[in-house]
């Protein structure tokens, strides 16, 4: 996977999330993000994996625009946010297997991507 980040910057009302960050991370390197609780660490990542827009800025992820490639960028990338989005009360396969229901997927492929 391959990360390029040009003066990307984030709003929130009048509240600056982020400012102009920029940065590159080439195909096989390993990076993470520290900082305080509110430095935009989850902002960032929300970004980079499409669930919420720049208000500034480009970026590309697996040298997909994640503006005007997101379907791209999305197929691409596996993101788990801070809230994990599994019912408590089902085990991962039944959850797995709901959601194949629910998206027409064959039960089969479950299996294969654990696999």
């Amino acid at each position: 996977m391959s990360i390029a980040v040009e003066n990307i910057s984030k709003y929130y009302g009048k509240q600056q999330a982020l400012k102009n960050i920029s940065f590159s991370v080439k195909k096989g390197e390993i990076v993470g993000f520290l900082g305080p609780n509110g430095a935009g660490k989850s902002t960032l990542m929300k970004i980079l994996t499409t669930y919420i827009s720049a208000d500034e800025g480009e970026a590309y992820v697996n040298d997909f625009n994640i503006k005007s490639d997101t379907k791209n960028v999305q197929k691409s990338v596996g993101y788990l946010p801070e809230h994990n989005p599994l019912y408590l009360d089902l085990y991962v396969k039944e959850f797995l297997s709901f959601n194949a229901d629910v998206y027409g997927v064959a039960k089969s492929r479950i299996d294969e991507v654990i696999a």
